[in-house]
């Protein structure tokens, strides 16, 4: 079922998903911010991105916004996302492409027609990947993105069992943060606003299709610690890699083709 044959008003939609989104990660617009920023000091005016992961859309708005003459692809599997970023931001004047595809699979990397890009950026995404499938999706990118390009991946990173102090104290002020976001009477979270999506009439059909096609993820997220994300995209061919940013475990991990 494509967006257009449903009578939502998806713009207002894609803004309530920001706004819960913003309440759970608080610094959510300054992680955008700063994956731009590397974009404006590392690319041409013109250039080639992809989303992965994209979700809604809502990092490739922003980088359309931005950049006035550069294209992004916009890859995600999840099919209600996808029609509210379709229905609320279309093609955004010949410059936004959505692909409907697995990361998991490599035929997502044939529907970009094989042409290397400058950047691949995620945002509070690659979180949901099985280890075995993240590696292999950096290796990927290896091959993707030009020579001089970059891999931007921004989400919280777990600190790892030898640093449980370091996850204690983030798990607490995370916690604390939410509960402020989320203190305005009414405020919508993540699990409220997909309950209320589901309700719409109409939507029954891709929340079914949505359901069927995430039949293979957890209940919890796999969170890799940084250390094996650096290392995958180390041996997939980036030759400078690290932390670019951080605000307790929210990072952005950025890596230099």
């Amino acid at each position: 079922m494509q967006a257009e044959s449903l009578s939502l008003n998806w713009q207002d939609w894609l803004e309530r998903w920001d706004k819960q989104q913003s309440g759970h990660v608080p610094d959510r617009e300054q992680r955008f911010q700063a994956m731009l920023d590397v974009l404006e000091v590392m690319l041409p005016a013109e250039f080639i991105a992809v989303d992965l992961a994209c979700g809604p859309g809502s990092l490739s708005k922003r980088l359309l916004a931005r950049f006035q003459r550069a294209h992004c692809v916009a890859v995600d599997l999840d099919p209600v996302l996808l029609a509210l970023g379709r229905g609320a931001l279309g093609d955004m004047q010949g410059r936004l492409r959505w692909i409907e595809a697995d990361l998991r699979d490599a035929g997502w990397i044939a529907q970009l027609g094989g042409e290397q890009v400058d950047a691949v950026l995620s945002t509070t995404a690659l979180h949901w990947l099985p280890v075995e499938s993240l590696v292999q999706l950096y290796s990927w990118l290896g091959q993707l993105v030009r020579p001089g390009g970059v891999v931007l991946n921004g989400d919280h990173f777990m600190f790892g069992p030898h640093m449980p102090t370091f996850a204690r104290v983030v798990k607490t002020m995370r916690a604390r943060k939410e509960a402020s976001a989320f203190s305005q009477e009414g405020m919508e979270n993540w699990r409220t606003w997909w309950d209320a999506l589901a309700r719409v009439p109409g939507m029954q059909t891709l929340f079914a299709e949505r359901e069927r096609r995430f039949a293979w993820r957890g209940e919890e997220d796999i969170e890799p610690i940084p250390e094996l994300h650096e290392a995958a995209l180390r041996h997939a061919g980036f030759r400078e890699v690290g932390v670019l940013w951080q605000n307790l475990d929210n990072r952005i991990l950025m890596a230099v083709r």
